[in-house]
């Protein structure tokens, strides 16, 4: 099965219809299609073939799709990479996954420089911009002087379809290899699930070049629609094109919906055509469903997913009972339980780690044996996040294993603790770490950003922690920051405030 087929026989089913919508222009499926099957040409002339790796370093922009589309006919394989990684990293990713071939941006060229000086043999780039430089190749020119090439290659299920980078919030990223099956098993759990209605106009601001983005753009493989593509976080965009295109759907994640609340004028654009607003990625602070609710009039609903089983794994009723804070029920298809250390399953209310089983999970760590066999065992994804099954089936996240902290021997969840710290007046968001102690071996240390306009101290946080929390609990050290490092899809990063 090869996934760029599915798409293809999506397109003739619809016929001729606008489905993409890109800096205010419309632009139809067949002339998508069309292109997609040009660059087919064109990579192969560049020398491309079945299971090569070509690299994605570019916004969004239908360009991206249609790569994505090409690549996969070819039955080579896609590397989408964060364009916003510094050099370093971008040349690990370069060398590690042997690409020859990069899709880009001139705006990228001295991180591509970079990267080709430790990774020679990624011998072509491709630019979409209008005019490009010498020692590159101009993608529109490829497509426009080249014919149609109809073939798609037959792909096996268990063949490669993506090796997507992890961002590396523990250490050097690694290269999750999905394949052509694991891709559309998750985007059919998505349709079944999460049962969106034919004809919806659905604002896209996550970046393809995510995990999270690739299911959203392969949710077109089982519905009608239309998409309206954006390649910036501009609120004022995002909320203009809701109200010029009357969207009904928007996944986002929880640094979104906080800026959302920073906006200063909620009720400029009108937004009452949106039925679903949706949040993943990360953690949903409470305070943010809450305030949101209260400032905009609609309930965001909150799933959870990773990049080794496809993004998205659970998620909330669209229509049904949502509890606020939970990450929802498992996506039909999907296994999940609750484990202890020992990888025995744990009774309801009983925390534990949350593992994963089911056709969407990765196929491995790109040449990391190790590292795969530690992560699925028995068939069973270790996913690393804590947390506990309700009685009712619906899953909750207390913290990442990685992020507990162990003062005097007592696990602390940081999670809990940045609960409190959101609900305070002047914070806009918090996080929570551990830092080294000479009594305990841990303690507490909070990072915060707060609200435009205000200002607090130390000692005023804590004392106001100090009403919410026991002594023990209470952050050693507070420190303030303009803004937090965060990752492409807006996931803070706490390794880099580590680092700090």
């Amino acid at each position: 099965m090869n996934i760029a087929k599915l798409g293809e026989s999506r397109v003739l089913e619809q016929g001729e219809q606008v489905t993409l919508i890109f800096e205010g222009r419309e632009i139809i499926n067949v002339e998508m299609l069309r292109a997609s099957k040009k660059l087919v040409t064109a990579l192969k002339d560049l020398g491309v073939k079945r299971g090569d790796r070509v690299i994605l370093q570019m916004p969004n922009c239908p360009e991206v799709l249609q790569s994505f589309s090409a690549v996969w006919r070819i039955g080579a394989v896609i590397v989408p990479i964060n364009y916003l990684i510094g050099e370093e990293e971008t040349a690990y990713i370069y060398r590690d996954s042997g690409a020859k071939v990069v899709i880009s941006s001139q705006a990228f060229l001295p991180k591509i420089h970079a990267g080709r000086v430790k990774a020679p043999e990624v011998k072509t780039v491709i630019l979409i911009d209008d005019d490009v430089p010498e020692g590159t190749l101009s993608y529109h020119q490829l497509v426009e002087n080249s014919d149609e090439e109809h073939e798609i290659v037959e792909t096996e299920d268990d063949d490669i379809a993506a090796l997507i980078y992890t961002a590396g919030t523990t250490g050097r990223p690694k290269g999750v290899i999905h394949t052509h099956h694991s891709l559309y098993a998750n985007a059919k759990m998505q349709y079944e699930t999460v049962p969106l209605p034919d004809g919806t106009t659905s604002i896209s601001v996550l970046p393809l070049c995510h995990s999270f983005g690739i299911a959203t753009m392969n949710n077109g493989l089982f519905r009608t629609g239309r998409t309206v593509l954006l390649n910036s976080f501009d609120m004022d965009i995002i909320f203009s094109s809701i109200e010029k295109y009357q969207a009904n759907v928007m996944a986002g994640v929880p640094t979104m919906y906080v800026y959302m609340l920073l906006y200063p004028e909620p009720k400029k654009y009108n937004l009452s055509s949106m039925k679903y607003w949706i949040s993943g990625s990360a953690p949903l602070a409470l305070d943010t469903w809450n305030q949101f609710k209260e400032v905009f009039g609609f309930e965001i609903i909150e799933g959870w997913g990773l990049t080794e089983a496809g993004a998205n794994n659970s998620v909330n009723p669209l229509d049904g009972v949502k509890k606020v804070g939970s990450i929802g029920l498992p996506m039909k298809g999907t296994q999940m339980q609750i484990v202890d250390i020992h990888g025995n399953a744990l009774a309801p209310g009983q925390q534990g780690e949350i593992v994963i089983r089911g056709p969407q999970i990765m196929k491995g760590y790109w040449h990391k044996p190790e590292e795969t066999a530690e992560m699925i065992r028995d068939g069973w994804l270790h996913t690393g996040d804590v947390g506990y099954v309700d009685d009712d089936g619906y899953y909750w996240i207390t913290d990442r294993m990685k992020d507990l902290i162990i003062k005097g021997g007592e696990n602390i969840s940081p999670r809990a603790i940045e609960e409190v710290l959101y609900m305070y007046h002047k914070v806009s968001e918090a996080a929570v770490i551990g830092m080294k102690d000479d009594i305990y071996g841990e303690n507490i240390k909070a990072f915060l950003v707060l609200h435009p306009g205000e200002e607090a101290t130390q000692k005023e946080i804590i004392e106001y922690c100090r009403t919410k929390l026991k002594n023990f609990l209470l952050p050693k050290e507070v420190v303030f920051l303009q803004a937090f490092p965060k990752s492409l899809v807006g996931k803070i990063l706490k390794k880099e405030l580590r680092k700090l």
